[in-house]
C-alpha cells in the first residue's frame, strides 16, 4: 500500500494536555518570545521550566509542600500540636504561589504611594493551574469584588475572618490536602495512630533524601550561598524563609546546625525580617504580592 494511503487511514489523535494529573506541561506564556513577557509572565515560565526540567531527578514541590515538610515529624508524621501559626502560613504560601505563577498580582500604588497592606490583589490570569488547592483559591479571587488585600485574603482562605459572608472563601483541610498530594508524589506515606481516645491519620516521611535536600537548601540560603541582598536571592527561596519563619517550622531546618551557624543562620533571618519591606518593594522588577504577605506576618 502506498505510503500515502498508509498515512490517510491512521487516525490524528489530538494533543495531549495533563492537566487531569498532578500538573500541567502546556502554558501560553512558554510558547511566547523572551522579550514579550510581562514581569508575572517572566516568573510564570521560570516556574514552569524549573517544574518540567527533565534533567532533574528531585521530586518538584510548591511553596505550600515544601512549608508542611519542614512542619511534620519524620516519624510521628503530624506537626507540632503546639504550632497554631502553620495555618495561616500555608495560606500565605498559595497566594505567593499564584503570584509566582503569573495568576494574581497588586493593584498599582498609585500617586500617593499606597502601603503594601493597603493595595488589593487582582485578578492577572485566570488559567487553571493544574493544582487543586491553587484553583480554588485563584476562583475565590476572580469571583470577588471589591478586591481585598492581602492581609484580608489570608484571613478569609484561613477562615479568621468575623464576616460571615467570607466564610465561604475558607480553604478546608488543607494540611492533609498538601500530605495527600506528598504521598502521591513519594515523599510521605499514610498510617493511622491511636491516641488513647481516638485514632489519627498520620503521614510519616518515606523519602528521607527529598527532606534532607529540601532542609540543606535552606541552610545553604542562610550559610554557604547566602548573598547578603534579598533581590538577588531566588523568589521561590526568598519565600520560604521567609513563610517558615512565619509558619514556625524555619527552626526545624536549623536544628541540626552546630551552634555557631545556627546563631549566623538565625542573625541573617532576622536581617531579613527587619527589612523595609515597603521599601524593598517599591525597587524594580519586584513581586508585590510575595512582599505584602511577607508584611502582612511582620506587621
Amino acid at each position: 500500500m502506498p505510503y500515502q494511503m498508509i498515512q490517510a487511514t491512521v487516525p490524528k489523535w489530538p494533543a495531549m494536555s495533563r492537566s487531569e494529573g498532578l500538573v500541567q506541561r502546556r502554558h501560553a506564556v512558554r510558547d511566547k518570545p523572551a522579550e514579550e513577557l510581562t514581569g508575572s509572565e517572566e516568573e510564570a515560565a521560570e516556574f514552569n521550566d524549573r517544574e518540567y526540567d527533565g534533567d532533574s531527578k528531585e521530586t518538584r514541590l510548591t511553596l505550600m509542600e515544601e512549608v508542611l515538610m519542614l512542619g511534620i515529624k519524620d516519624k510521628e508524621g503530624y506537626t507540632s500540636f503546639w504550632n497554631d501559626c502553620i495555618s495561616s502560613g500555608l495560606r500565605g504560601c498559595v497566594l505567593i504561589e499564584l503570584s509566582l505563577r503569573g495568576r494574581i498580582e497588586l493593584d498599582k500604588s498609585g500617586m500617593r504611594r499606597r502601603s503594601l497592606l493597603a493595595r488589593h490583589v487582582v485578578l492577572k490570569n485566570d488559567q487553571p493551574t493544574g493544582d487543586v488547592l491553587l484553583d480554588e483559591a485563584l476562583r475565590h479571587i476572580k469571583e470577588t469584588q471589591p478586591t481585598e488585600s492581602v492581609q484580608s485574603w489570608i484571613e478569609f482562605l484561613s477562615g479568621e475572618t468575623w464576616n460571615p459572608l467570607k466564610l465561604r472563601y475558607q480553604l478546608r483541610n488543607v494540611r492533609e490536602r498538601l500530605a495527600k498530594n506528598l504521598v502521591e508524589k513519594g515523599v510521605l506515606t499514610t498510617e493511622k495512630q491511636n491516641f488513647l481516645l481516638f485514632d489519627m491519620t498520620t503521614h510519616p516521611v518515606t523519602d528521607n533524601q527529598a527532606k534532607l535536600r529540601l532542609v540543606k537548601k535552606v541552610q545553604d540560603a542562610v550559610l554557604s550561598k547566602w548573598v547578603n541582598d534579598p533581590h538577588r536571592m531566588d523568589k521561590r527561596m526568598l519565600s520560604l524563609i521567609y513563610l517558615a519563619h512565619a509558619s514556625d517550622v524555619l527552626e526545624n531546618a536549623f536544628a541540626p546546625l552546630s551552634d555557631d551557624d545556627y546563631e549566623v543562620a538565625m542573625k541573617r533571618v532576622r536581617e531579613l525580617t527587619d527589612l523595609d519591606l515597603d521599601a524593598e518593594a517599591s525597587k524594580p522588577n519586584t513581586n508585590g504580592v510575595m512582599w505584602a504577605v511577607f508584611a502582612a506576618f511582620l506587621k
